[in-house]
């Protein structure tokens, strides 16, 4: 039987300052983000995107993760555990995001930066989407090293034992959140995202993937507390978080098919980022002159 190697969560102490693991996770997929997106763009330079609105993206991106992360976990799971300690609701250094919530405030960011570009709202989350699973496998490492959301009791030889909670074998679920969030739905996104889709294809891919790819990971997840009917009808409160997001990604690919053509959608987004690039030159232009 295995045992959590009770990691320090502090990864570097100088002086009054600390770098936590947990934080560093996050760099990791900010960084993941960037990489990738900058591979994508090369590879397709007369696309609707440039690194210049790739920077704004992140920008973006990391408003809408860390708060709406932080507010769908308050509200989704221990809304009466921070009613209770409002102060705590500022620290997010001790862990506590919500994957749902932050998506919905990266959904939002994401709107606001199609209208600034002018660009297709979907054209812009069929961008991001093969950028993110990365991400948040770096951020199931820090759960890890946390020693948090751990899994139910079992016998599986390799049954992992927290220290900070029991000597009851548990499932690693972190690791297989790791391996299923991260890993597999990076290598489904990239290879379907790599040749022309109908515009909210890959969206609704992600939506999918993610949604089934959690639900299942939630079968060997210890349900959160803090939530009052968290088990209802034997779902935990991940599956029904991502059960809309299944619904919602079938209906969505459904629709980019049999409305678009990858030809139509690859022409549009050109057209699209024609636009954007001569509304960034003119107001080049203008500052220059």
């Amino acid at each position: 039987m295995l045992v959590h190697p009770q990691i320090d969560p502090i990864a570097i102490q100088l002086g009054p300052l600390a770098v936590r693991w947990y934080g560093l996770m996050y760099l990791i997929g900010f960084a993941c983000f960037i990489l990738l997106g900058r591979y994508r763009i090369k590879r397709n330079p007369e696309g609707a995107f440039t690194t210049s609105m790739l920077d704004d993206m992140l920008f973006y991106g990391v408003l809408g993760v860390i708060v709406g992360g932080r507010l769908g976990h308050i509200f989704f799971y221990q809304f009466g555990y921070y009613l209770e300690h409002p102060l705590e609701i500022f620290a997010v250094w001790q862990g506590g995001m919500s994957f749902h919530g932050g998506f919905l405030g990266v959904i939002a960011a994401m709107a606001l930066l199609a209208r600034k570009y002018h660009l297709r709202w979907l054209v812009v989350t069929d961008f991001i989407a093969p950028l993110v699973p990365l991400g948040l496998g770096a951020g199931r490492i820090g759960n890890f090293i946390n020693a948090e959301l751990w899994g139910r009791p079992t016998d599986m030889p390799w049954g992992m034992i927290f220290p900070y909670v029991d000597n009851i074998p548990r499932h690693p679920s972190q690791l297989y959140e790791f391996a299923l969030e991260g890993l597999a739905f990076f290598t489904l996104m990239w290879i379907y995202s790599a040749r022309p889709r109908p515009v909210g294809a890959v969206s609704g891919v992600f939506l999918i993937g993610y949604g089934v790819f959690r639900s299942f990971a939630e079968f060997f997840r210890e349900p959160d507390e803090g939530f009052m009917g968290v088990m209802t009808l034997g779902i935990s409160m991940g599956q029904w978080l991502s059960l809309p997001m299944i619904l919602a990604g079938i209906i969505m690919l459904a629709w980019a098919y049999r409305t678009q053509t990858p030809v139509s959608a690859r022409r549009k987004a050109g057209k699209a980022g024609k636009a954007a690039n001569a509304v960034i030159a003119g107001k080049r232009g203008s500052k220059e002159r």
